[in-house]
């Protein structure tokens, strides 16, 4: 008797996810990234967003931190699988965007480069700007976003690597009153 195993995914890896309160505006989101998807996923979470924050500063803030970290999920993941995750904690004002996906090497060393860097800099401002003047050069990949996500969208960041897969936390907080 043959016994079926399907390739371990995603979704095995990692923390499980978690159990949330029914009024914790939550998603949680399988697909394959391309260009065209991330722009529909990006008007997902805009209007989402915009249901549960009544400051739309801050739900653009978030809307461009899910947007970056979907674009690096598209140009890293050689698994072809991202999760994302959204979640905001209404108690504390807490916002946590999480993406995870399978990369390789090489992919893992250069996001690895782009976390040292970002926690070097005491200043994500002047980070951000010093990326920005650099990329004028550069004839292709800006890697300007997640310094984009610390600086425009006031998010810390952290990177987590177990083997292959790769998990990208952008953490921030709502300010009291702006939630809906």
């Amino acid at each position: 008797m043959a016994l079926e195993t399907n390739p371990p995914s995603i979704h095995g890896a990692g923390p499980e996810p978690t159990a949330v309160a029914p009024s914790t505006p939550s998603f949680e989101l399988v697909f394959r990234p391309s260009v065209a998807l991330i722009t529909i996923v990006r008007r997902f979470v805009s209007e989402f967003y915009s249901r549960v924050i009544d400051d739309a500063d801050v739900a653009g803030r978030l809307a461009l931190a899910t947007h970056e970290l979907l674009e690096n999920a598209a140009k890293y993941t050689t698994g072809g699988e991202t999760y994302l995750h959204v979640d905001l904690d209404r108690a504390s004002g807490a916002v946590t965007v999480r993406t995870r996906n399978r990369t390789d090497p090489a992919r893992i060393e250069v996001l690895v480069r782009s976390f040292d860097a970002l926690s070097r800099a005491a200043d994500p401002s002047a980070h951000y700007n010093s990326m920005l003047r650099r990329s004028a050069l550069q004839a292709h990949g800006s890697g300007l976003g997640l310094a984009r996500i610390r600086c425009e969208g006031e998010m810390s960041l952290d990177l987590v690597v177990t083997d292959d897969l790769v998990e990208i936390n952008a953490r921030g907080s709502i300010p009291a009153g702006a939630q809906s």
